[in-house]
């Protein structure tokens, strides 16, 4: 979809929302939305797309008490800001309509989350993402290195860029929005989105992505939406296997089912953002045992999310239950940079080669 098309698409989505309310208030009705509940006990898996989104369950948010009324008031805010960004063509990240509704009297945000929130209601609503709206996060994409090639806009028209050749040892940062990115060609057998930037650097000055001809991406901890939408276009272009390389404790084991299942608050969005296909490559928690990595004990809040993972349907495979309660038998935890104990090299010479093997990768 072009970007023409896109701020159409979002225009219309804007005003068929406005349209609504006002044909609700002319009907003698109090306005009101209808939202899916954003919990983990209401997203299922969906078999045509092989992502998890929200189920049946809806919350009613209505003009009829004075808090919920400010609500509605807040998100037609929203839509006259966002409208003026289409009409004069112009972007603000989050944090900006944070600060730009000081402005707005009772419409004013009383913290970053809930303008945050309001934006994924409005996703919701409108099925159009937050890009459509001129709205970016703060926070960059991470970066990718590797034999691949894409084609992106400048200033001075389109360039093209290899992401080896032409790039320094840090790689090609992902931009915060990449839909206007073409994925021209590769000659990759594999991609690894890494949690750190550590094992990022060491996969690169080890040569992994020359000897095995493998696309690596930083995922930056968490990963942004555009990273996330980066792998997904990846997979469905190229339908090369996507390996996800976290820390083994349950914060990480959530980066990858943010990549693979999508993320719960982002659900509405998971056929853009999640990649099904992907699979995870480590470190597991029997690799702890296995490999008697340096490890730390497990703490209370540690203990307490692997068993909320044992209860979340994103994790209700047989591979997650055995990894997580064995994790919880033992107790630890371990980060990737542990391979180090073994030598620099042990995590590109032995370990990634052995779990790829296994995994039926090379």
């Amino acid at each position: 979809m072009s970007k023409e098309e896109l701020d159409a698409r979002s225009m219309k989505a804007l005003m068929t929302i406005a349209s609504a309310w006002y044909d609700q208030m002319k009907a003698g009705e109090i306005p009101s939305i209808s939202l899916p509940t954003r919990t983990k006990y209401n997203i299922e898996y969906d078999d045509a797309s092989e992502v998890w989104k929200y189920g049946d369950k809806e919350s009613l948010r209505t003009a009829a008490t004075a808090k919920s009324a400010t609500h509605l008031l807040k998100m037609a805010y929203v839509i006259g800001f966002v409208k003026q960004q289409l009409i004069e063509n112009r972007s603000s990240t989050l944090r900006e309509m944070y600060y730009i509704s000081e402005g707005w009297k009772r419409a004013k945000f009383g913290a970053q989350d809930e303008s945050n929130f309001l934006v994924e209601d409005l996703e919701i609503i409108s099925d159009v993402p937050r890009e459509g709206f001129h709205l970016r996060p703060e926070e960059n994409g991470a970066s990718v290195y590797g034999p691949m090639r894409i084609r992106e806009p400048t200033r001075r028209g389109l360039k093209l860029i290899h992401c080896q050749d032409d790039v320094g040892s840090a790689g090609y940062s992902i931009p915060n929005n990449v839909e206007n990115l073409e994925l021209v060609d590769h000659d990759a057998k594999f991609v690894i989105a890494m949690e750190t930037g550590g094992m990022y650097d060491r996969l690169i000055e080890n040569g992994f992505d020359e000897e095995h001809n493998a696309i690596l991406l930083h995922l930056k901890g968490q990963p942004a939406r555009s990273t996330r939408r980066l792998l997904n276009r990846i997979s469905q272009t190229w339908n090369l296997p996507i390996l996800v390389f976290t820390d083994g404790d349950p914060w990480s084991y959530r980066i990858y089912a943010s990549v693979a299942y999508g993320a719960i608050k982002s659900a509405h969005m998971s056929e853009l953002l999640a990649t099904p296909k992907a699979q995870f490559l480590g470190l597991q928690p029997s690799d702890i045992r296995d490999y008697n990595l340096p490890s730390d004990k497990l703490s209370d809040k540690d203990v307490e999310a692997l068993n909320a993972e044992l209860t979340d349907p994103r994790f209700a495979t047989e591979y997650w239950k055995k990894q997580i309660n064995l994790q919880l038998e033992l107790g630890l935890k371990s980060e990737q940079q542990a391979f180090a104990a073994r030598g620099l090299d042990f995590v590109t010479n032995k370990y990634l080669p052995s779990r790829l093997s296994e995994m039926g990768v090379i």
